[in-house]
């Protein structure tokens, strides 16, 4: 019976997982009343597989169709869409496949044996640590310009700016929303997503007219070989361990897991002018960053009964409703509930290879049809998603209008990067900085000298001078424009 509510689960999460809008959270909500007529062991087994299938769902129609189905697949986009428009399509799925499972792996491998320290490491996070772990994402905007600083630097602060829309976090002040009642809960970050990649793209379709062939009507989802899958093991490594504790941290997600992956592997790389381009580590980055922040958010949840991420703060529901406590004594009192929570997560992360080769090859099937009545699709289908996630109609207008900045950003050759990781890492960084400003009575020192905070923005300096002076020798030396061709010569070893 358990392994049966996972094989469901996992299917369940990755189809709404890839459904633009329903997300992971809504999967995993819809669920909890159908856990009454389980036991908790059951319970949660069912909650866990559809929070890992729908992690990895989201890159599907993001590589696709260039729609994140959730905005942990955001990032995918950047490099799943260039590659698959080159008729890569089956190679970047298997690439996003090989890299969710061992980034969720990798995940569940160390709740399994290091939820407690990493718990306690995780309260150590403060105000200060937070703004660190921000402005170390957020360093990567004056790097990810496609060759030019001004433009990175100015699409980030774009971003920075919309992320101050609402009301303000700490005073409670209404801040640029034009007298709009509906915007003092800031920008529906979801809508925001959607528009920017799926909207503009559809714009963007029809603006260059029927002339572009379509490279994707056959799609074969390939696993990467052996020598492609150990020319990104570093990647792997280090977005997995990223991953893992950015997801550790009460509050913070996939997401931001995704994005600072993303930015410290285009920072770290040996080929960074090819991120954008369809690059093998664009894909392999974030993918294997959200999906190990998985178990990793489990961590707090199991150990100390605080949700690592908005979708286990859904599943704290489903524990409560069977009477169960997270916390400290949950693993000793409940040790066969943890433990087989552990197993079947480690399932789960297996069978999302199986059935993740099955659902893509289901949605590849829609690409045989003609673009004019698939990007209408499109439209309709992320409008009723943004809908349907809080029955709100501005939230489409959101979704409508941002899908006008995307096409506008593209236009003017604005790194659409940049802008995300200002909309997403630019909130965090705000209250956090004014949070541990006030703690410390406005001693800058003090954040400083903290010992995590100060190592993460050494790290962050240090990283920020390495990604200048690459592009001052990159720029010094004029090279050869790198074209699609580059890159997708790149995505084939020796």
């Amino acid at each position: 019976m358990c392994f049966v509510l996972i094989v469901f689960s996992v299917a369940w999460g990755i189809m709404f997982g890839s459904i633009p809008g329903l997300t992971g959270i809504v999967g995993v909500a819809l669920l909890i009343p159908f856990t009454f007529a389980f036991d908790p062991i059951e319970g949660m087994l069912l909650l866990g597989g559809v929070y890992v299938g729908s992690t990895f769902g989201g890159s599907i129609s993001a590589i696709l169709f260039n729609t994140p189905g959730s905005p942990e697949a955001a990032c995918t986009s950047l490099d799943g869409y260039p590659m698959a428009k080159r008729g890569e399509a089956g190679k970047a799925l298997g690439i996003a496949l090989a890299a969710s499972a061992v980034g969720g792996i990798f995940g569940t491998l160390v709740l399994m044996f290091a939820a407690p320290p990493l718990a306690r490491l995780a309260l150590e996070f403060g105000p200060a640590e937070y703004f660190a772990l921000a402005v170390l994402g957020i360093t990567a905007i004056a790097s990810i310009g496609g060759g030019s600083l001004v433009k990175g630097l100015i699409a980030g602060l774009l971003g920075l700016a919309v992320a101050t829309v609402g009301l303000d976090p700490l005073t409670g002040i209404a801040r640029f929303n034009f007298g709009n009642p509906m915007l003092l809960t800031g920008v529906s970050f979801i809508g925001a997503i959607i528009g920017i990649f799926a909207l503009a793209e559809v714009i963007q379709r029809f603006a260059d007219g029927p002339t572009e062939a379509n490279a994707m009507t056959e799609v074969s989802t390939k696993l990467p070989s052996l020598a492609e899958f150990l020319a990104t093991k570093a990647t792997l490594l280090r977005s997995s361990v990223i991953g893992t504790i950015i997801g550790a941290l009460p509050g913070v997600g996939a997401t931001t897991a995704a994005f600072i992956s993303y930015s410290e592997a285009f920072r770290w790389s040996k080929h960074p002018e090819l991120f954008g381009k369809g690059s093998p580590e664009g894909i392999a980055a974030p993918e294997s960053g959200n999906n190990s922040a998985v178990g990793g958010s489990m961590i707090p949840l199991l150990a100390l009964g605080i949700p690592g991420s908005a979708t286990t703060a859904v599943m704290i529901g489903g524990l409560t409703i069977h009477g169960i406590v997270p916390g400290p004594m949950l693993m000793q009192n409940n040790s066969d509930l943890v433990y087989s929570v552990f197993i079947g997560m480690m399932l789960a992360n297996i069978l999302m290879l199986v059935f993740g080769l099955r659902a893509a090859r289901v949605f590849a099937l829609v690409l045989r049809a003609p673009y004019p009545l698939v990007g209408p699709a499109i439209v309709v289908l992320c409008m009723t998603g943004v809908f349907a996630l809080n029955n709100n109609v501005f939230d489409v207008v959101i979704m409508l209008t941002f899908g006008a900045v995307g096409f506008f950003l593209k236009s003017f050759g604005l790194p659409v990067a940049s802008f995300i990781i200002g909309l997403v890492l630019g909130p965090i960084a705000e209250v956090s900085l004014r949070q541990g400003l006030i703690l410390a009575d406005y001693d800058l020192m003090t954040l400083v000298s903290r010992p995590i905070a100060g190592t993460l923005l050494a790290l962050s300096a240090l990283s920020l001078a390495y990604g200048l002076w690459g592009q001052f020798r990159a720029r010094n030396a004029t090279p050869k424009p790198v074209t699609e061709t580059d890159a997708k010569a790149q995505t084939d070893p020796a």
